[in-house]
């Protein structure tokens, strides 16, 4: 079972898909147990339901949504933020990592 569990939804879990793979590969070169997966956010619900979820970071296209996620998902006591537009358009996966980090501390 791994340390952590990240989740990145956007509309429809695509283009987090590459930033997925960048945070990965720094949390394995960091020797971090991290399971990170992206997901459209029309399934964020089923999946807090069925596994514990440490952080969600959601898409810049999708910010609009985040306080209806907090609203909604409020009682899984999860953190949710944006993906740093800077660093998401950079597909800087070192520094959304270190942002998902500072949510779970």
């Amino acid at each position: 079972m791994s340390e952590k569990t990240i989740m990145l939804c956007c509309t429809a879990g695509m283009s987090t898909s590459m930033m997925v793979s960048r945070m990965q590969k720094v949390a394995e070169q960091s020797g971090l147990d991290y399971k990170i997966f992206a997901k459209p956010t029309a399934e964020a619900g089923d999946i807090l339901h069925n596994e514990k979820i440490d952080c969600i970071l959601l898409g810049p296209q999708v910010k609009y949504l985040k306080a209806e996620f907090e609203k909604k998902y409020q009682s899984f006591n999860v953190p949710i933020a944006i993906i740093d537009m800077a660093a998401y358009g950079m597909m800087d996966g070192k520094k959304v990592l270190e942002q998902a980090q500072s949510l779970m501390s």
